[in-house]
């Protein structure tokens, strides 16, 4: 049990937690309509109705910081899944068959490492444009060849141990034991990885918002709220310190989290 009371573990579980339960309440409540303007309250101070004011049309900051959360939330998960099959599939077929499979796939795969992962984003967003799913697609694409480099890593160590040895000596087909034996595996550090790749993904799916190229407005992002605060750090600096705040305990729950697994699952990396 005290494997579990670790510091990195609690509150990088506690933050991320109170992330998830954000996303998943404004799914179904928030204390305003987070697109309803009213410029007659337009960049109003916080108040017993507006807990963190009004943004500069007049929006409740904090329906909106709630929205931005289950966008961000949703957008990770549905990339770190789309990554986690691309980049999985490709490090198990070419780590486990090896030859020119492996070296062709092994080429895309290291063409793909050579572009910043947000540079790539950018790129097929700019041919895609602004949306949701084209935001899954760009980053999903961006991240698979990571994922794909720590399970083919995974799969050459697995592949010549004794147990291998022994389904195929029973008889079993390469797909069974690749999919049965050696797939399993590679849970454990496609976990730790999972983890802090969702950090990485809210990170870079605020860094597109930003620029534009996010969920299109008047939905509600992290990325396109401190955009949109820019004009008024002076005025209102909590209009970008809120959906800032919300982006780093997003992230730094995910890395603490990301580095108690990665100690709770390889001994080796235990501090």
């Amino acid at each position: 049990m005290k494997r579990f009371l670790r510091p990195n573990l609690l509150l990088g579980g506690a933050l991320l937690g109170a992330v998830l339960t954000v996303a998943i309440t404004a799914r179904f409540w928030t204390p305003h309509d987070p697109v309803r303007t009213n410029l007659r309250r337009r960049v109003g101070p916080p108040s017993d109705v507006y807990w963190l004011g009004t943004d500069e049309f007049g929006r409740d900051v904090v329906s909106r910081l709630m929205i931005g959360a289950s966008t961000s939330v949703s957008v990770a998960l549905a990339t770190v899944v789309l990554a986690l099959l691309l980049g999985g599939l490709i490090g198990l077929i070419g780590g486990y068959f090896r030859g020119w499979l492996d070296r062709v796939l092994g080429a895309v795969n290291d063409t793909l490492l050579a572009f910043p992962g947000i540079l790539l984003a950018l790129g097929l967003l700019a041919v895609l444009g602004p949306s949701a799913w084209g935001i899954v697609l760009a980053l999903g694409l961006a991240f698979a060849p990571t994922v794909a480099r720590v399970v083919r890593g995974t799969v050459l160590s697995v592949r010549e141990r004794e147990f291998i040895e022994a389904s195929r000596a029973l008889g079993n087909s390469e797909w069974f034991t690749l999919f049965r034996h050696v797939a399993p595996q590679t849970i454990a550090p496609v976990t730790v990885l999972a983890t802090s790749m969702f950090g990485w993904v809210v990170l870079s799916e605020s860094a597109l918002s930003f620029l534009g190229l996010g969920v299109p407005p008047p939905a509600a992002t992290w990325g396109n709220m401190l955009a949109s605060a820019r004009p008024f750090m002076q005025e209102a600096p909590r209009l970008s310190i809120a959906p800032g705040l919300m982006i780093a305990a997003c992230l730094l729950g995910a890395n603490l989290l990301g580095d108690a697994l990665r100690d709770l699952l390889d001994p080796r990396e235990a501090r």
